[in-house]
């Protein structure tokens, strides 16, 4: 069935139930409503003949709602011939026709879709986020609402393998007769937005209290064109997503800050205990608007390249193809620097062509040729209708072979601001080497596009103490099936005086927590970096404020959990495995790379154990 753009005109309540999840025999139905479309065509509830209809609630602007598109195709199109009907619903008053009829289109979306304004539906299904689906029976009975599938553990934060499909395990069961065995689950997604309703002498107003929050803390990502998957830039805005905002600022999740509270580091995004206060009084009083004239002057961001004008730009030949659906693609791309001499790399920047499907980058230096070959054998193997597809070659999660770790030139991940090394100081770029990038892309439920661009820049002055990067390994054989808290612990002791700037620590999917410290010859340990709840979609180069000595005889030991378990939702394997140490997706690592540098380049700079 070809998608349609429709809007709603008229709510019908026929009964005073406004749902019910118990068996049909004792349940009433939910309440009716028509639907009528742009083109003035009505749609009832009480006029379907189908055996069951699930009505899928969506959202232009989550990115949820849009990467369960492709499941819910699959699902009108499995079931089409088995007297199911899916509708979709649009929810948001601000959705307007031209806004969903585009929406619909790109997204190819295969069943009727309607827009609901006054939220009719909404008040009728007991619909509270996008996506969520709710499911009613022959007699119009809700039998199952939530999720389209178990695919996610929170918000944004996909499980690496899906084991309940909720939605047709619903309608197999609702098609054969049998009671729903699970009637209701949790959907993950965007809150449906609820009008304002300000109390006439609220004191905390838009204008004048929240917008500087935003602007301080939120418009750098979240604005058009940038990676954030909503602006924060209006009233209307801040109000649609209010809620969820202070829900993802309490959890911690945003601004995206990994880290615990630290002294050494830089760059820290985090709202303070004041700025979050603002919120929730201001959503507590309803979200009034205020007076324009109290607002703030609008910030002026960075635009194009952060540094400005780079040395050396990297731009791959083609674009990155990313299919709608599927789990996250990892792609390493090889930049050739086609330099005739050695230069010596004072900062990198990292350009998105598509902010909205690359979720990190991590890049290093290969001098030896083999991404390179990688790369060609990927060519020579691709075929146009690849549904991933374009320059580079796929991984798992590494790079495809052991590369030199010392190669290390960071990471990147949105909201990361490039800082340039110190005069005298920087990382050697040899002549002909190539830059490999391992992109980590998101799904959004449609195909995107991306063409990254990479900004290097050359230090100006001769370097007296060259940079590079020292992995600081937490090592192990393997970590056995089952394990839920298994530790790592390793030494070691740097070799000759370093001057630390930068660090970025590294694991896989089972990773919880991470930790650097460092004692000096008789001084008490200082933890470098902890990262108490590790993510692996946040990966970042984290800046020492000020440059740290660290002298020779300096221990620094890794400590870091892994979540062996079957109760561990990003386990790759299921059931658990043994895992070892390496590079693949099933594998895992432990490292925290430092970015160091030294007056002695030949110099060792770590070895093994606390001397």
């Amino acid at each position: 069935m070809m998608s349609r753009s429709l809007s709603l005109a008229l709510l019908t309540a026929v009964v005073a139930a406004p749902f019910g999840t118990a068996a049909p025999d004792k349940a009433k139905p939910a309440a009716a409503f028509t639907l009528t479309g742009d083109d003035g065509t009505s749609w009832a509830v009480r006029d379907q003949k189908a055996k069951a209809v699930v009505f899928a609630f969506l959202s232009p602007e989550c990115p949820m709602s849009n990467s369960y598109v492709p499941a819910l195709n699959e699902v009108a199109g499995k079931y089409a011939d088995k007297g199911v009907t899916v509708v979709g619903v649009y929810p948001d008053p601000d959705v307007a026709a031209a806004a969903a009829a585009a929406h619909a289109k790109e997204y190819k979306i295969a069943f009727p879709v309607f827009r609901d304004g006054a939220q009719a539906s909404v008040a009728a299904l007991g619909a509270k986020v996008t996506p969520e689906v709710v499911v009613l029976d022959a007699d119009r009975v809700v039998r199952y609402r939530g999720r389209i599938n178990d695919g996610y553990v929170e918000r944004l934060k996909p499980k690496s393998v899906v084991t309940r499909h909720d939605l047709a395990a619903a309608l197999d069961e609702i098609l054969a007769g049998k009671p729903v065995s699970v009637p209701e689950t949790k959907a993950f997604g965007c809150a449906i937005p609820a009008p304002a309703k300000p109390a006439p002498d609220a004191p905390v107003t838009y204008y004048k209290d929240v917008l500087p929050v935003l602007q301080k803390n939120c418009q750098s990502c979240h604005r058009a064109g940038q990676v954030g998957p909503f602006a924060l830039t209006s009233y209307k805005d801040a109000a649609k997503w209010a809620e969820l905002s202070l829900e993802e600022v309490k959890a911690k999740r945003m601004p995206p800050w990994k880290p615990a509270a630290n002294s050494l580091l830089t760059g820290e995004r985090t709202l303070s205990a004041a700025d979050t206060k603002t919120l929730e009084a201001w959503i507590a009083q309803g979200m009034k608007e205020g007076d324009p004239k109290d607002a703030p002057p609008a910030p002026k961001f960075v635009e194009g390249w952060t540094l400005g004008e780079p040395d050396l730009i990297l731009e791959a030949p083609g674009d990155t193809v990313i299919a709608a659906s599927g789990k996250d693609h990892f792609r390493v791309l090889v930049f050739p620097t086609n330099l005739s001499e050695d230069k010596y790399i004072a900062a990198m920047e990292v350009r998105p062509g598509n902010p909205s499907v690359v979720h990190h980058t991590l890049q290093m230096l290969d001098t030896t040729g083999r991404a390179r070959k990688l790369q060609e054998e990927a060519k020579e193997k691709a075929k146009p209708t690849d549904p991933d597809r374009g320059p580079g070659y796929p991984v798992q999660m590494g790079w495809g072979f052991l590369p030199d770790r010392a190669g290390m030139l960071g990471g990147w991940a949105p909201g990361g601001i490039p800082k340039r090394l110190p005069d005298g100081v920087g990382q050697k770029l040899p002549k002909g080497a190539d830059v490999c990038v391992q992109f980590h892309y998101h799904r959004t439920g449609k195909e995107e596009k991306d063409r990254t661009k990479i900004g290097v820049y050359f230090a100006k002055k001769p370097v007296t103490e060259p940079y590079r990067s020292v992995p600081v390994a937490g090592l192990f054989r393997q970590i056995p099936a089952g394990e839920k808290a298994f530790k790592v612990e390793m030494s070691w002791t740097v070799a000759d005086d370093l001057t630390l700037y930068r660090l970025s620590p590294h694991m896989h999917l089972l990773g919880k927590d991470i930790e650097l410290a460092a004692a000096a010859p008789g001084a008490k340990e200082q933890t470098l970096i902890r990262v108490p709840v590790w993510d692996y979609n946040w990966q970042e180069q984290y800046e020492l404020k000020e440059p740290l000595k660290l002298a020779k005889g300096t221990v620094l030991t890794v400590r870091a959990t892994f979540d062996n378990s079957a109760e561990n939702p990003l386990n790759p394997s299921v059931p658990p495995k043994a895992v070892r140490f390496g590079e693949q997706t099933t594998d895992e690592m432990c490292f925290v790379f430092m970015g160091v540098a030294s007056a002695n380049p030949k110099a060792r700079p770590l070895t093994f154990g606390a001397r």
